[in-house]
Order: C-alpha cells, then sequence, then structure tokens
C-alpha cells in the first residue's frame, strides 16, 4: 500500500479490520515504530474528530505531528503548463514535494465544493499530493471519500455484531445544508469487503451515484427498509442530479426511537440533533457513534502503522 485514500487501498480487509480492533486493546504496542517520524496534516476544511484522532494514533506509535490549518490562506496552482501570473502563489509540484522533504506521512483533508460535479470527482488537491508527494499520502477526508471513517465504522460493526449476517442499512437523513457523498461512499465500498446484507434507503430523486450503487438494493420506503436491521447508518447527502443541492420537504425521514425499534444507530458526526436523529435515540443505549468516534484512533493508527511498516 503506497497511500491510503480509498478503502480499496487495502490489501487485505478482513486483516486490517481485526489488526486495527486489535491495537485497541494496546495502542501503545508499537511505540517505538514511529520514533524520528513525522506525519504533516493539511486542512483545507476544519476538522474535530480527524484532527485529534489522528494525532492520537500518530503519538500512540511514537511519531511528531505537524499541522497545518490552510482554509482558503494558501493559494496553490494545480494546472499543468499554467502561466502563474494570476492569484495562485505556489504550484502544488513545488508544495508537495516541499513538504515530503518535511515529512514521512502527509495527511490530506479536503471537501468538495458541490458546485461541479466533475471537478469535485477529480478529487485534484488529493490527486495532486497524491501525484507530486515523495511520501505516502492518506486522506484525512476528500471530495469524493473519508476511508478513515469507513475502516472505523466497518471495526465498529466488526465490534458489535451478534448475527451470523447482519442486515445494515444505510439511510438518508434529512440536513439543512448540502452535505457531500464522501461518508456514504466509502461506507458502501467498505460494506461491499463485509459479509453481510446492506441496502440503502433514500426517497425518490436522491440516488447516489449509479455507478457506486449498482447491484444493491434500494428502497424509497424508509420504514420497511428499516425493519429487521441490526445496524442503521443515518447520513444526509446532496443531490447526485442536479448536483450539490439541498432536499427539502423530507423531515419525516428523520430516525427515531420507533424506526430504529432494535437495531444499532451510526452516525459519523458531526450530528444535527433532533432533525438528523431525535434525542432519545442518540442519548440512548443503541447508539453506537461515541463507539465508532473512538474507532477512529485505531482506525488511523492502524493505516499509518502499515505505511511505516512498508
Amino acid at each position: 500500500m503506497k497511500h491510503y485514500t480509498n478503502i480499496f487501498d487495502l490489501k487485505n480487509f478482513d486483516l486490517t479490520v481485526s489488526e486495527a480492533l486489535a491495537l485497541k486493546s494496546d495502542p501503545r504496542k508499537f511505540v517505538e515504530l514511529g520514533k524520528g517520524k513525522r506525519i504533516v496534516m493539511l486542512f483545507f476544511n476544519p476538522s474535530l474528530r480527524t484532527r485529534l484522532s489522528t494525532e492520537v494514533a500518530a503519538a500512540n506509535l511514537g511519531m511528531d505531528v505537524t499541522i497545518l490549518n490552510v482554509g482558503d490562506s494558501w493559494s496553490l496552482e494545480f494546472e499543468d503548463g499554467t502561466v502563474m501570473n494570476m492569484d495562485a502563489s505556489e504550484h502544488v509540484k513545488e508544495a508537495a514535494r516541499v513538504i515530503s522533504l518535511y515529512a514521512d506521512i502527509i495527511g490530506i483533508r479536503a471537501f468538495p465544493g458541490l458546485k461541479n460535479k466533475e471537478e469535485d470527482r477529480a478529487d485534484k488537491i488529493l490527486q495532486s499530493f497524491k501525484t507530486y508527494a515523495d511520501v505516502p499520502v492518506i486522506s484525512l477526508e476528500g471530495s469524493t471519500g473519508h476511508p478513515l471513517q469507513a475502516l472505523a465504522d466497518a471495526m465498529t460493526i466488526t465490534e458489535y455484531n451478534s448475527s451470523f449476517r447482519p442486515k445494515v442499512v444505510l439511510t438518508w437523513a434529512p440536513h439543512p445544508k448540502p452535505l457531500p457523498h464522501a461518508v456514504p461512499t466509502s461506507f458502501i465500498r467498505a460494506m461491499s469487503q463485509m459479509d453481510v446484507e446492506f441496502s440503502i434507503t433514500h426517497p425518490e430523486g436522491l440516488a447516489l451515484d449509479p455507478e457506486l450503487t449498482r447491484g444493491i438494493h434500494v428502497s424509497y420506503d424508509q420504514e420497511s427498509a428499516l425493519q429487521d436491521a441490526d445496524f442503521v447508518y443515518a447520513k444526509n447527502w446532496a443531490t447526485y442530479e442536479p448536483y450539490g443541492q439541498v432536499a427539502d420537504g423530507f423531515d419525516n425521514w428523520m430516525i427515531t426511537k420507533e424506526k430504529l425499534d432494535h437495531a444499532y444507530l451510526m452516525h459519523c458526526l458531526p450530528v444535527r440533533r433532533n432533525v438528523v436523529v431525535e434525542d432519545r435515540v442518540l442519548d440512548g443505549s443503541q447508539s453506537l457513534v461515541l463507539s465508532q468516534s473512538e474507532n477512529r484512533i485505531y482506525a488511523v493508527q492502524q493505516i499509518i502503522k502499515n505505511l511505516l511498516e512498508e
């Protein structure tokens, strides 16, 4: 594994999940592995769980951490052959290579603009650093995926599963803002690697990328789809066609205790209480959101460990 920017970068998905869960029982076991090594994280967008979990994971491996919150303040050029006589003052070719001189691993977090589908699919910031960096690159969430969250989600399902083949349902949920497709995309990819009965439910007109969902059962009836589920993953995403818009008029898709029944509730956080999920669910014993957040540490720790070893 040269980089980790997609769940499919893992050579052995099941082994990675089990090794990450083993790390959880002894987080400092490999503290000597990262001694003298440094991870540099570039945040083009803000973060709570991703930033802190990666810092903790790096410390567990004995690494040093440098963080740059660049946002819109760093004007980078990404195009080849461009005449840089406008706002951009630095090309990603030099930026990625310079950071590679200072770091053993680079983490990148950059959200989509949700304006132009093809531009977002290109994921130019993440892909450019993969192209020009001389060290491994980890996606801390990109335009099209959040593979660290997906690995933590798979760990959480593995921990709490008591069924031979659990029923896992990804359900769209309301939100006042348009949200990226990164989390549901990576979750779907992760579920394709697990022995689960997986389906998706969303209102009509809110389909995800058809290439991504090909062969997956999709229902427009949420309550029916959630019946007998073992795990329910609630997540909003903006419209795919037309791209990047808020879907109004579906407040009744909020997850309630009645809809959840006996299933566990999963969400990547942050979550809008009483919009996406009601209080009774989030504050109840069936909520796994904090377990998912804890597993974010060991998911990224396992990825960093693999990259350092390789």
